[in-house]
């Protein structure tokens, strides 16, 4: 039986897994409020950024939008903890 080493993470996807885990904490805090909803479509959009795997393929799937537009700028707005988790996702998106 061979044991298979996990893939090392890329840059992006150990940004995108930041990104997610920042989402997830205001998402914690909201539970049982009216606005968790928002804040669980955030984190689906950050769990499908994630899911594109590189930044190409993230690029492809944000098309012209820029990854707070993708998550909702009202959201993120509201939601200042994850702006410096976005910030690092857009530099390597823009390098």
């Amino acid at each position: 039986m061979e044991l298979k080493m996990p893939k090392e993470k890329n840059d992006f996807e150990k940004a995108a897994g930041k990104l997610i885990s920042a989402i997830q904490k205001e998402w914690g805090n909201e539970l049982g409020k009216p606005n968790a909803e928002f804040s669980e479509s955030a984190m689906n959009a950050a769990h499908n950024l994630l899911q594109a795997g590189t930044i190409e393929k993230a690029r492809e799937l944000l098309g012209p939008m820029t990854v707070r537009q993708y998550l909702g700028d009202v959201w993120v707005q509201s939601h200042p903890s994850v702006k410096s988790a976005i910030s690092i996702i857009e530099d390597l998106l823009h390098n």
